[in-house]
């Protein structure tokens, strides 16, 4: 075991008990001097898992996100301290490290404009500017997706202290939240920079925090207990998803064909049909499919020309209570609970992303006994099938 994953159990309790202390409002600032030695030895993996701990501790997300911010500031130097280095060029990590440089230009960019909108609040031009800067920093969104939809169920694979992960995801949403409604603000009639400026401060706050952790923090440790070759793999997928700002060129390999298996029929009683056939039959369907077994594990999503939401194979085999945010998670929970039981067999949610309205129904399996055997998830883009009116009974293709 390297020096990086060299744990401290007393580290790690410390830690742990420094985020209640903090939290609490116990005296912490005399905490923190008679145990700065302590602070001064936290390695980042004692984060890693001493995060992991207070999230199974099922602390409210909200109270969690804070208190873990104000002991990360204490932590910071700690960190900022450790021995550091770059991930090698070419890498995963490093093409990762190279759109969070292409996020931090669009940031910075900000600030001058920013400072100009406080002065002149009613200029339309700079208001403008900062609202198409505002639209690029949103594609960043990319990157996010490819880590919750690749990189985290890779990791989940790798180590059994992944909760770390949950909160991340949480930050994610937090920005995405911050930046949709700072766009609207900025295009807004009437501006009021009060609200303004505390979304722009939010935004760089958590972006520049989730940058620093990542890069600091959780790419060392997963490069530590994962092969490069393995890290390398995320490139298919998260090429699927596509990078925000920088795109590297990497040679994935041939896919391996497997045209053998549409020799065969398969008997599904009411028809015979080849693999390939059923293949193009659920990717032809318009609507997005995702089928998630008895034991909570994805088994299986459809590759409709559009998807509504990313999936990549990464999910496959994921526990499905990984594959949600932690404040939402617990809706699945309730719908997977009520389908077990038998209490209900179907639910159904609607919302509306970038103007298109998505809906979103659950549908409980059970085999012949009755007996639960999985969940599937069907999303569909209704817009047009809301606004259909009285009857149309003949063919017209205009």
């Amino acid at each position: 075991m390297s020096e990086f994953t060299k744990h401290n159990e007393k580290r790690v309790d410390f830690i742990v008990s420094l985020y209640y202390i903090i939290s609490e409002k116990r005296n912490t600032a005399e905490t923190i001097k008679q145990n700065q030695h302590l602070i001064d030895q936290v390695i980042p993996s004692d984060i890693v898992l001493a995060v992991d701990q207070l999230v199974k501790s099922d602390i409210p997300f909200d109270e969690l996100k804070m208190g873990i911010n104000k002991l990360l500031n204490i932590l910071y130097t700690a960190v900022q301290n450790y021995p550091y280095s770059e991930p090698p060029p070419g890498s995963y990590f490093d093409c990762c490290v190279k759109n969070n440089n292409e996020l931090d230009k669009r940031l910075k960019s900000i600030r001058p404009l920013l400072k100009q909108l406080n002065k002149t609040p009613l200029d339309i031009k700079i208001r403008k500017q900062l609202a198409d800067i505002i639209s690029g920093v949103l594609e960043y969104d990319k990157y996010y997706q490819i880590k919750e939809n690749v990189l985290f169920p890779f990791i989940e694979n790798h180590m059994d202290e992944y909760r770390c992960l949950q909160l991340m995801w949480s930050f994610h949403d937090d920005i995405r939240r911050n930046l949709k409604d700072l766009g609207q603000q900025l295009l807004a009639e009437k501006i009021e920079m009060k609200p303004v400026n505390r979304l722009f401060g939010d935004i760089f706050f958590n972006m520049y925090a989730i940058i620093f952790r990542e890069e600091r923090i959780l790419f060392p440790f997963v490069e530590e207990i994962t092969p490069e070759d393995d890290l390398n793999s995320l490139f298919k997928d998260s090429l699927e998803i596509g990078f925000p700002y920088y795109t590297p060129v990497v040679k994935t390999g041939e896919e391996q064909s497997s045209d053998h298996t549409d020799l065969f029929n398969i008997n599904l009683k009411s028809g015979d049909l080849t693999v390939e056939q059923i293949v193009l039959l659920f990717n032809h369907l318009p609507v997005d499919i995702t089928f998630v077994d008895e034991n909570n594990k994805v088994k299986f999503f459809s590759t409709p020309k559009k998807r509504i939401f990313p999936r990549t194979n990464a999910i496959i085999g994921r526990d499905v209570h990984n594959c949600h945010p932690k404040e939402s998670v617990h809706v699945v929970e309730e719908i997977i609970e009520a389908f077990k039981s038998g209490k209900k067999d179907k639910a159904s949610f609607w919302i509306r992303i970038k103007g298109e309205l998505i809906l979103i129904r659950y549908f409980a399996m059970y085999d012949n006994e009755g007996k639960y055997k999985g969940v599937i998830e069907v999303s569909q883009e209704v817009s047009e099938i809301q606004e259909l009116e009285g009857e149309k009974r003949l063919l017209d293709w205009t």
